[in-house]
Formats: C-alpha cells, structure tokens, sequence
C-alpha cells in the first residue's frame, strides 16, 4: 500500500495505491467512508492490475482539502486524479461514490474504460414536501453521531464499529484495518477524520439531484454495471437502493448490467472476502 496524492483546487487529494499492476482500477468510497473501504476488493484482483482509492475531501488524509464539497466538485477531483494516472482507467465507486463516480464518467468518458457501480448510483428520488435535512438524519443517524462524538480510545472506537449491527457478525482484521484508519487523536481522545460538514453537504446534494443524477447514469457511453447488497446499512433487507428503481434501470438501459450479490449488506459486499472477489472480479473485467 502506497500513499499517492494528486494536485486539486485547494490543495493535495491523498489516495492509497494497492498494488503493481499496470492496469489500473480508481476507486471512490462512501460518504463517510475513506480509501480504505477497498482493500478487500484490491487484495482480490489479479496480479496485473493495482487500485487506487481516493480519500476524498474532508475524509481520511483528505480531511484538510477544503470545500465546496458535493458530487460535482468530487467528480471533477476524480477526473483530475484519473488524468494525473495516464487514463483511462477502470472506474468503481461505492454508495455515494457509485453516484460521484457516474457523473465523472458521463463528464469525462475519455477517462475511463468501464464503471462499476457498487450498491449506489441510482437516483433516491425525494417524495415532494420531504425536508432532505430530515432523510438525511434518518438514514445516516449513526453515522452522524459518530461523527461528533469522542472516543477515550483506539479500542473504544473499534468497539463502536463492532457493534454495528451490517459489520460486527462480519468483524475481522480488514475490517479493523479500515476502522484504525479513520482514527484522528485529539487531546481528549480519539474521532473519525470525517468532517460532519462535508458528510451534510454530500449527502444533501445527493437527495436534491436526482434528476442531474439520472441524467448522467443515461449518458454514460462506457460498459457498465451495478452490484446491489440485497440487505442495507443496518444489515437487514430491504437494501439501500429501492427494488423498483433498479429494475426500472436494469429494463430501460441497455449499457447497464445488473447483479445482486447474495448474502451481503451495504457495507459487506466491500468487505466480505467472496463478495470482495466478486466485486474484484467485475472491476477488472
């Protein structure tokens, strides 16, 4: 594992480089994930092929790249890293970097040889009259407290993330890896190296764009895929992305393959070893 950094407005993006292959796969994680929500699938891949995954900003190492944040500001960091990388490359994203990832690629095909969409990148439309501040609330509640919370420890944080209920029963070493890997030591104690003011302005942007969002998953010229988690961020079905929106996709765009990957939630199907190779597998293909 190799740090990498690419020169955005603002300042570095800090990425990880799994690998040394000369193909190469450019990965984007979740919304309050970091690069290292990828090193199951980069350990899968085969030996002629490396992954790069980005820290994007206010995560990870890029916790001090300033804003604007939103889909679009990330999906033209995307494209620069994937310019700087000699392109065009293999692009994958997860949840919200599914939906970053898809824009880059309608923006700048030139850049990439095929996209794969990892339980994300169909538009959540917003039901008229819902305040996007409260969905936003109910569905990352969790990760938003963690967000502002304090932990006395290392270990404490470690225990806050086994008893997730989508990643504890699943717990072992690549897990904890990414786990220590968000860790940021204050003075009085340890915290995620994810901004919550990043995090609220990604997550709204994604509720209000639907329609920016469906747009670009039309346009994109390259081959691509989507592999849904059948169970969803609280490890229990229903998954995250709604039944009839996929299948609305998968019926009406022909550029587009879909395939759910059995046994896995949101966060398991990055992170389970068989749906890590799964996952490896279609990146590569």
């Amino acid at each position: 594992m190799t740090p990498l950094t690419f020169d955005v407005p603002g300042g570095p993006l800090h990425a990880l480089r799994f690998g040394t292959g000369e193909r190469t796969v450019l990965a984007v994680h979740g919304i309050s994930a970091s690069a290292m929500a990828w090193a199951a699938v980069a350990a899968a891949l085969p030996a002629d092929w490396s992954l790069v995954a980005l820290d994007l900003r206010g995560r990870g190492a890029s916790r001090d790249l300033p804003g604007p944040y939103g889909l679009a500001t990330h999906a033209d960091d995307v494209a620069t890293a994937a310019t700087a990388l000699g392109g065009p490359v293999a692009l994958a994203g997860h949840s919200m970097g599914a939906y970053v990832a898809a824009l880059a690629a309608s923006r700048r095909p030139e850049l990439f040889t095929t996209l794969t969409l990892v339980d994300g990148g169909v538009p959540l439309v917003l039901p008229g009259g819902v305040d996007p501040d409260e969905v936003l609330a109910a569905t990352l509640g969790p990760a938003l407290e963690r967000l502002h919370t304090t932990y006395p420890s290392v270990e404490a944080y470690l225990d806050f993330y086994r008893a997730h209920p989508a990643l504890g029963p699943s717990w072992d070493e690549t897990i904890a890896d990414y786990v220590r890997y968000d860790v940021l030591e204050t003075p009085a104690g340890v915290r995620s190296r994810a901004l919550e003011e990043a995090v609220r302005a990604d997550g709204r942007d994604l509720l209000v764009s639907a329609d920016v969002l469906d747009a670009a998953l039309r346009a994109v010229p390259v081959p691509a895929s989507l592999l849904v988690a059948p169970a969803g961020m609280f490890g229990q079905p229903p998954g995250l992305l709604p039944a009839e929106a996929v299948q609305r996709y998968d019926d009406e765009l022909a550029g587009l393959r879909v395939e759910t990957v059995p046994g896995t939630n949101h966060y398991t199907i990055l992170f389970d070893p068989a749906a890590a190779r799964r996952v490896a597998e279609e990146v590569s293909r």
